[in-house]
């Protein structure tokens, strides 16, 4: 079964820089829970807690592209050096101002300082698209093991905080953060025998947004970013509701577990057919799985739910990413892949303040209306953005033998027009 994973590793290289990204992308998934529980324990607040951490999550919104298109500019080495260090800075200023008592305005500008990060799981997928651009199939499970990676991290990655932070002290979970962060980002910055080549200025063309498809699929994980966002919100209010708080992280863990799954089997099928086409199918798997949740009506059931709605997750994540290395031209590719990131941070974001004005408005059980929602509005931006393409070229006999034309095509005559108006300029 797992024949195909052990091809990808057989590259020279590939080994050693999942390895290691692997720290710097675990402490990204305990900065959030670390940030929340360190202030509120010491400033014992949770809405200065919250604050302080959207505020931080709003920069790495705006930032995280910048700093993608730098490195397809300069390289990631380059880049990611200054970036992870300057970013380490004001995570431990952070540390310090939350320790010292200092005022609340410099937990903000610490917070804001260590949100302009580089994101090193896109860096590690541009890793594989240089090594298997030219082999589908590999590229599609190398798609595969990212996702499931992601999913384990914010698996483990939150429950490790949120033990460093109540049984050792307050500020312990975002220190072993930092140290996790700048050992990854360092050791992945070393590897340079797998480091992308950088292209010059007239071969980057235009920017990812103006790519035909690539706005569709940031709107539609922003409605998907909602539905992550106000399940872990509602569970929590809904857990609390029934007397049993400490369930709701084992319900969320079911969540993930469920897209990792799906994630390992997804990459070992021989997919087939547009990525477009299977991307519209996943959206869909997702906001009919997402449903039921509707109708549970105590926590196993809920668990049970959750769990079958998350084997869609992550075969959404992985056929979007294989969609975008379509589209985007490779001079762009990782600002292509954290713009897709950055809208699914946004609608997490959006998705946890309006799942949270929902419980309080109609209650936890019926907060669950919030992601089924979300769920049918991201599944009306594939649609819209995809659909009449998916159409064309079931019409065209020509685009069913070549899998993904109707969609990239345009987008690949959009790049070597903009390239030509470069060149003559």
């Amino acid at each position: 079964m797992f024949s195909s994973y052990r091809r990808l590793f057989a590259v020279p290289g590939a080994a050693a820089f999942t390895l290691a990204a692997l720290p710097a992308r675990m402490a990204i998934s305990m900065f959030g829970v670390s940030v929340v529980i360190m202030v509120a324990s010491l400033r014992d607040s949770y809405a200065l807690a919250g604050s302080v951490s959207a505020a931080g999550l709003a920069v790495t919104a705006l930032l995280a592209p910048w700093i993608a298109r730098w490195v397809d500019r300069y390289g990631q080495s380059r880049v990611v050096v200054p970036t992870a260090l300057f970013s380490a800075s004001g995570a431990a200023a952070l540390v310090i101002c939350a320790g010292a008592g200092a005022p609340a305005w410099t937990l903000f500008a610490a917070n804001i300082v260590a949100a302009a990060n580089p994101n090193v799981g896109a860096m590690v997928r541009a890793r594989w698209v240089a090594l298997h651009r030219d082999r589908p199939e590999l590229l599609h499970t190398a798609n595969a093991l990212e996702q499931t990676i992601d999913e384990l991290c914010f698996m483990t990655g939150p429950v490790i905080a949120a033990l460093l932070c109540t049984a050792v002290a307050p500020q312990a979970g975002l220190t072993v953060t930092i140290v996790l962060f700048v050992t990854g980002s360092l050791a992945l910055a070393a590897q340079r025998r797998t480091e992308p080549a950088v292209h010059g200025v007239r071969e980057r063309g235009r920017s990812p947004l103006r790519q035909r498809g690539v706005l569709e699929i940031v709107v539609t994980f922003l409605f998907t970013g909602a539905v992550f966002g106000s399940v872990e919100v509602v569970t929590v209010a809904y857990a609390e509701s029934l007397g049993h708080p400490s369930a709701a992280g084992v319900i969320l863990g079911l969540f993930a577990g469920g897209s990792a799954v799906a994630g390992l089997a997804f990459g070992t099928l021989r997919v087939r057919g547009a990525a477009a086409a299977r991307f519209l199918m996943c959206v869909a798997a997702m906001a009919v799985l997402i449903q039921p949740v509707l109708l549970a009506r105590n926590l196993w059931a809920l668990a049970v739910v959750l769990f079958v709605a998350g084997l869609a997750t992550a075969p959404t994540m992985i056929t979007s990413m294989t969609l975008v290395h379509e589209l985007v031209p490779s001079a762009r590719i990782n600002e292509g892949m954290t713009l897709t990131v950055t809208g699914l941070l946004i609608g997490v974001s959006a998705g946890a303040s309006i799942g949270g004005w929902a419980v309080e408005t109609a209650g936890a059980r019926d907060g669950y209306v919030t992601p089924a929602v979300a769920a049918g509005l991201a599944l009306a931006a594939a649609l819209i953005g995809f659909g009449p393409a998916v159409l064309r070229s079931r019409r065209t006999p020509v685009a069913v033998a070549n899998p993904g034309a109707a969609v990239a095509d345009g987008a690949r005559e959009g790049a070597e027009a903009s390239a030509r108006r470069d060149a003559a300029e």
